[in-house]
């Protein structure tokens, strides 16, 4: 799902969620901010790879939805000296249900 505007146009895939698969959605500024809000990350800062990353490492805990998004933006927060000055939303879905063997149809 396209978030935000401009930009690579959206790739869009499908995959099959297995009860607990978590998907993380979230803008270009969570990772793109530089901690002084001028320019993006530079190496050693958060960047998308470093996201992946972290993800990867709570992948597998307990915590809830709730704490790991707390956690993550609470890692982003530090890492940017508390402060920032580009939006950087993002959302968390864990699937709670069975295979879907079919998509839902929106209108």
């Amino acid at each position: 799902m396209p978030v935000g505007f401009g930009g690579e146009e959206a790739r869009i895939s499908r995959q099959t969620l297995q009860r607990g698969n978590r998907v993380l959605c979230f803008t270009d500024g969570l990772i793109e901010e530089h901690e002084t809000g001028e320019e993006q990350f530079s190496e050693g800062q958060f960047s998308e790879e470093q996201l992946i990353h972290w993800v990867n490492r709570i992948e597998h805990t307990e915590k809830g939805v709730r704490a790991v998004v707390r956690s993550l933006s609470h890692a982003l927060k530090q890492q940017r000296g508390g402060r920032t000055t580009d939006d950087a939303p993002l959302f968390l879905i864990e699937w709670r249900g069975s295979a879907a063997d079919h998509l839902a149809l929106l209108e």
